[in-house]
């Protein structure tokens, strides 16, 4: 195993501070980078892909970790830091400098992989929307182990009828299992943000037969768009919505925060045998 200098150190030496305008946060406490490096599982020989890896910190619990870790790093700053730790671990990191919204990630790895991020907080819940979409199923990514914002990370876990409750909810949880896995205080980081953070893992599971993607997609948008409305309002541009309401024996009197998952996959899926 590679014997490293403390992260201090590191950023120290190559001058780095924390980009407010790349909503970066720095981790310096390895052993806890350890434990988040550890929820996916066994690591040792497999395909992980990091956005936003700044100077390292999460980057080298991963590759200790055993894993072949790719890079996507936007700021030019801290490849010299990660490019250190190519060297330390041959053979076990690609750093790819560019925009991480940007890129095909499959087509970048071309192989099933984790995907394991101290995510930037200014574009977390964008990649988040991108790896849950589309109609192919199961996704080339097998888990996803992600930090946001604790408030993030509650909506994306959080169950029917609280105010947390919404549209990344159902994307995260109508063919996946969603968990928070770890809360990280804000005395963690450098700078401490203003806000708690926490760490949620998502994996796949089965795909339920006959629902478009695009149209759950565009239900939940509408649905909680207008989230204060009733669905017979939220959701009356959805061609068909109202009738599938009527269908389902759903009152549309109803907010939308107060369907289940279940709920929308069934509108879904007979907007989806009527298109």
């Amino acid at each position: 195993m590679a014997d490293l200098p403390p992260l201090r150190e590191v950023i120290a030496r190559h001058g780095l501070s924390a980009s407010k305008a790349m909503g970066q946060n720095f981790l310096f406490d390895e052993q806890l980078l350890a434990r988040i490096a550890a929820i996916p599982g066994d690591l040792q020989g497999q395909a992980v892909l990091e956005i936003g890896p700044g100077p390292g910190g999460l980057t080298r619990a991963l590759l200790r970790a055993g894993a072949r870790v790719t890079a996507i790093e936007m700021d030019g700053r801290c490849l010299p830091a990660l490019a250190e730790l190519e060297v330390a671990f041959p053979g076990q990191l690609a750093v790819i400098h560019g925009d991480a919204m940007k890129l095909d990630h499959d087509a970048l790895l071309s192989e099933p992989y984790a995907i394991a991020s101290n995510l930037p907080y200014n574009v977390g819940t964008a990649l988040l929307v991108k790896w849950l979409g589309g109609q192919q199923w199961p996704p080339q990514w097998t888990s996803l182990t992600l930090m946001f914002q604790h408030e993030v990370a509650k909506r994306i876990t959080a169950q029917p009828g609280g105010s947390a409750f919404g549209r990344l909810a159902i994307l995260a949880q109508w063919r996946s299992k969603a968990v928070l896995a770890m809360k990280v205080h804000r005395s963690a980081f450098t700078p401490p943000p203003k806000v708690m953070s926490a760490i949620v893992h998502v994996t796949p599971s089965d795909m339920p037969d006959d629902i478009s993607a695009k149209l759950l997609e565009q239900l939940t948008a509408a649905a909680f768009g207008q989230r204060r409305k009733m669905l017979r309002q939220s959701v009356k541009t959805i061609p068909g919505a109202l009738d599938a309401l009527a269908d389902l024996a759903i009152d549309d009197t109803r907010r939308a925060e107060t369907l289940t998952v279940d709920e929308f996959m069934q509108i879904a899926r007979i907007l989806s045998a009527r298109q």
